[in-house]
């Protein structure tokens, strides 16, 4: 069954199963470009970092992915990772 995610920038994963990340953090991206929304958060809480470490991971393997970090406090601090996008061509 597909589930229908609002494209706005923000993506909370404690929503979704782990093994659902490695389609759904792509997916959610290039939706993301699609819309011209070229500066996205996910939220993977802080807990023991597994979700972090698993994001960052896919991170490192998206073309499209310029850059990403650790949230500030203001917007969720480490339990949180802001993501730049290359504009689409």
């Amino acid at each position: 069954m597909a589930v229908h995610i609002h494209i706005n920038g923000i993506l909370d994963l404690h929503t979704f199963h782990p093994t659902d990340l490695k389609s759904l953090i792509p997916e959610y991206l290039r939706e993301c470009r699609n819309n011209n929304i070229l500066q996205v958060r996910i939220i993977h809480g802080k807990g023991n970092g597994s979700l972090r470490r698993s994001t960052h991971a896919i991170l490192q393997r998206q073309k499209y992915v310029t850059g990403f970090r650790l949230a500030g406090s203001e917007k969720g601090s480490w339990g949180a990772t802001l993501v730049d996008l290359q504009p689409p061509e």
